[in-house]
């Protein structure tokens, strides 16, 4: 057996009875999630009194809200041991990660309030690292080609059978997946909503959303329609809850397949949205400049 099998296996398997109580609080979690609200909180209230609290922000700050909360349900609440002992769980909890509080974070824009929520002197010292170095790796990291294949080498990676095992054996590799997981899920949606000039990212974007929403339902439908359990680390573990090993991954498949895949579809929408909108303002625009 290996080391991060022998490590799970030295653990009980949460029971149904528990489940309610097994909310995990651990500080490299919390105090990040804690910091990252009352930031971003600080600096709302300081742009509001200065520029007034706008129709737009009002949306920014609910999208933060959602996101930050769906951050405390994938990371915190009872989900987060569940997903130790159900592959299912496991997988719900990446998906809210990647297709729910990603882009809700990345609606919100939270790089200005965090910015004005800090002391002037430090807001201009990272003003110049993002006009210097560091702006020009975050250009890099959000052209589309690029966050399309860091995310697609991340989902693809980490289910992998021995990478996933040795994520579920190692607080390490769990925290790594899940970084990872959630970093390259920000830069992708970034790179699909601002990315690029108006009239050219809503295009794009939706031949980028359609490709990861095809790679995804791909590996739903491997682990759905797959004769035998791909992850001995789960072995037995879904028996407390009714569920045999390849039973647990089935649903696991279906949830990568069919929630995940409408909520890439939704985003496919709304960009196609967007790009007629866009489209039509270009048309405005130039009959206006032709009649004048």
């Amino acid at each position: 057996m290996s080391p991060w099998l022998g490590l799970l296996a030295a653990d009980a398997p949460l029971a149904p009875h528990d489940l309610w109580t097994a909310w995990r609080f651990e500080p490299q979690i919390v105090v990040p999630l804690l910091v990252a609200g009352a930031l971003y909180v600080a600096g709302v209230v300081r742009l509001a009194s200065r520029a007034g609290w706008t129709r737009h922000r009002r949306w920014q700050a609910a999208a933060f809200a959602a996101g930050w909360g769906t951050l405390v349900v994938a990371l915190v609440s009872p989900l987060h041991p569940l997903g130790e002992t159900l592959f299912s769980a496991h997988m719900a909890q990446h998906e809210l990660l990647m297709v729910l509080a990603a882009p809700l974070l990345v609606l919100s824009r939270p790089l200005v309030p965090w910015l004005w929520a800090l002391p002037i002197g430090w807001r201009r010292g990272l003003g110049a690292l993002g006009r210097g170095w560091l702006g020009r790796l975050w250009r890099g990291l959000t052209v589309p080609l690029v966050a399309f294949t860091l995310h697609a080498v991340a989902i693809i990676g980490w289910h992998l059978p021995r990478l996933y095992d040795l994520a579920l054996g190692s607080e390490a590799a769990h925290a790594a997946q899940h970084l990872s997981f959630l970093g390259t899920a920000l830069l992708f949606w970034w790179s699909l909503a601002y990315g690029a000039a108006a009239e050219e990212r809503w295009g794009a974007a939706i031949v980028w959303v359609t490709l990861t929403m095809a790679y995804t339902s791909a590996l739903g439908v491997i682990l759905t329609f797959a004769g035998s359990s791909l992850y001995p680390a789960y072995g037995a573990r879904a028996a407390a809850w009714g569920l045999t090993a390849l039973e647990d991954q089935q649903l696991a498949g279906l949830i990568m397949w069919i929630p995940a895949g409408i909520a890439y579809l939704a985003a496919a929408l709304v960009f196609a949205a967007q790009w007629m909108s866009a489209s039509e303002r270009r048309v405005r625009f130039r009959e206006a400049a032709a009649a004048r």
